[in-house]
């Protein structure tokens, strides 16, 4: 796991913060966020965004800026910008200026904050995704300086990202029904197999798209291809051995 990543993961307590509870940062436009990072993940509506804004189609995006792997524990297709040089660079920065600005990844947008989603109950698990269930965080970034006070609200808002945010939202589920479809179908079918249903969910979900057209509807209509496709080819839900 990427140190960030692990060190949210084991200080997540200290690190929540409620919409409205204000913290101290200042963007000096350093781009120190933007290096010796290799936790940029985006959703499709990050590569949509950033295709749009640089005149070129999800494929090519993904091609040029982009890597796919698989989560360990999601077991879900994950995209990432794939970090350059030694010192893990974005690949979209570009004479320390962001080549997407206007369309930058969400958790680019949000820095030094960040959101994810909790169980209500942990012993029981995450089953459903809902508005209840967010949380966000303030990591001190060790960048910019302490000249401003914000409340998370104001400045998730002053970045144009929704405090409730359907797509986050319906992402999330899909993100979680899909990871409980695939642990139990991984456990059935052949590597070979697997390997087909992830390029599936890959394409489908993150690269299937038009900028010219409205980002919502196409991603609707995708979750709901993608998941018409899988129950179709395992109606028991991944319960019984395919041969």
């Amino acid at each position: 796991m990427d140190e960030r990543l692990k060190d949210i993961v084991e200080n997540l307590d200290s690190m929540k913060i409620g919409l409205d509870e204000p913290f101290k940062f200042h963007c000096m436009m350093c781009g120190k966020c933007c290096i010796h990072r290799e936790d940029i993940l985006l959703s499709p509506r990050d590569i949509y965004n950033m295709s749009k804004e640089l005149g070129i189609k999800p494929e090519g995006l993904f091609e040029r800026y982009c890597e796919v792997y698989i989560g360990p524990d999601s077991r879900v297709p994950i995209v990432r910008l794939k970090p350059r040089g030694s010192v893990k660079r974005c690949p979209l920065l570009k004479n320390r200026k962001c080549m997407v600005h206007k369309a930058k990844p969400t958790v680019c947008a949000m820095f030094p904050l960040g959101r994810c989603i909790v169980a209500v109950n942990p012993e029981e698990g995450l089953k459903d995704i809902s508005k209840g269930q967010f949380q966000y965080i303030f990591n001190n970034p060790g960048c910019g300086d302490a000249s401003e006070t914000h409340t998370a609200r104001e400045y998730l808002e002053s970045f144009g990202i929704p405090v409730e945010d359907n797509f986050f939202l319906k992402w999330q589920q899909a993100v979680l029904d899909m990871g409980n479809f695939f642990r139990k179908i991984e456990k059935t079918v052949s590597n070979e197999t697997m390997e087909l249903i992830w390029r599936a969910a890959f394409i489908g979900l993150y690269l299937h798209y038009e900028t010219e057209k409205d980002f919502m509807p196409q991603f609707d209509s995708n979750v709901k291809n993608f998941f018409d496709m899988l129950h179709s080819v395992f109606p028991e839900g991944g319960d019984k051995t395919v041969t």
